[in-house]
């Protein structure tokens, strides 16, 4: 994720300095300098880290589905110990649990 992040500062930076050498320098031309560099970041950034992005997608992705699942244990844990059996099925005293 803070890899991504800062090629994307590093393409706007890029795209600015271009911007900066073919001429964009006065005090006029400064708004238009970081819109045309940020409009132009985002078009390369949309194509040349697309591999880059899908990876930061699909990590997150697994990340949410390994808290979910963490969350599902501990929730049918806690169930189980309500209901005075353990994990495995058996109750505190010894017996199963036939439920």
């Amino acid at each position: 994720m803070i890899r991504y992040t800062l090629f994307r500062f590093l393409i706007f930076f890029g795209c600015l300095a271009a911007l900066w050498l073919l001429g964009l320098r006065g005090p006029n031309q400064l708004p238009w300098l970081v819109v045309i560099a940020a409009l132009a970041s985002m078009v390369i950034s949309y194509v040349a880290l697309r591999p880059m992005r899908d990876d930061v997608v699909r990590k997150m992705a697994a990340r949410q589905e390994e808290r979910a699942q963490a969350k599902a244990r501990r929730r049918d844990t806690d169930e189980a110990v309500e209901d005075g059996s353990g994990a495995d099925g058996t109750r505190e005293d010894g017996a199963e649990d036939f439920r």
